[in-house]
């Protein structure tokens, strides 16, 4: 293991997205990731819903029995704005990925193109630019439930790379002892933890994983400021 951790470099994105605009949002994706590859990363790792960002602070006029007009407009730029999976979209990102030669892990709102449902959904890029795997988080937590469906287990991802076994939970999944103790028997060895919180509390439940899994623990959160906001 202390072989592997010399040779494996892990690049954090803790950066901010154009908020509500995804072709902008992946554009910079694309830069991190290009970033990050130049510098010799080995695994880029992205925060939740980075795509086309985690609409912290918004309603959409949602009150038991009836939604305003502005917030369905709001919902209608949003999920517009969400990431169809696979698409050109994750073409780009996987072309990057690939140009990079690094595995990539971002998060991002995915709209089922069947069912018109949105996920809080992680996907896994390999380093030829392949999409190796996603996973939908399984329980959107509190009020997150007026945005994200639920996830029925199905997709909990683990991918064998030669760092390790890849894989992990999002945000309020971690705090599931069964969700973790399926990625535990998957064999995870570098853990993803995407997620919205930034409590000194989620610090304590990263390094409690970290013991509890034998795994490295790789943590991202966003950067944004209200000032961002459109």
């Amino acid at each position: 293991m202390e072989d592997l951790l010399k040779s494996c470099r892990v690049a954090v994105v803790q950066a901010s997205p154009i908020l509500f605009d995804k072709t902008a949002t992946i554009f910079k994706v694309i830069e991190k990731i290009n970033e990050a590859g130049s510098k010799g990363a080995n695994i880029i790792v992205f925060p939740e819903s980075f795509v086309p960002a985690y609409p912290r602070g918004f309603s959409y006029g949602y009150v038991v029995g009836s939604r305003t007009m502005e917030g369905r407009e709001d919902w209608k730029k949003y999920y517009d704005n969400s990431v169809i999976v696979p698409s050109k979209d994750t073409d780009l990102i996987g072309q990057a990925a690939k140009e990079a030669n690094a595995y990539v892990c971002i998060g991002v709102t995915e709209r089922d193109n069947i069912n018109c449902t949105l996920y809080c959904t992680t996907l896994y890029f390999g380093p030829d630019g392949s999409l190796l795997g996603k996973h939908r988080k399984i329980k959107p937590t509190g009020s997150e439930r007026l945005i994200w469906g639920e996830d029925d287990g199905s997709t909990l991802t683990a991918i064998s790379t030669p760092y390790g076994v890849i894989g992990g939970l999002t945000c309020w999944e971690n705090y599931m002892p069964l969700a973790r103790v399926a990625m535990y028997q998957k064999g995870v060895s570098i853990y993803i933890a995407p997620t919205a919180d930034s409590r000194e509390e989620w610090q304590y439940t990263m390094r409690h994983i970290a013991l509890e899994g034998r795994c490295f623990v790789i943590g991202c959160n966003q950067y944004v400021t209200k000032s961002m906001y459109p």
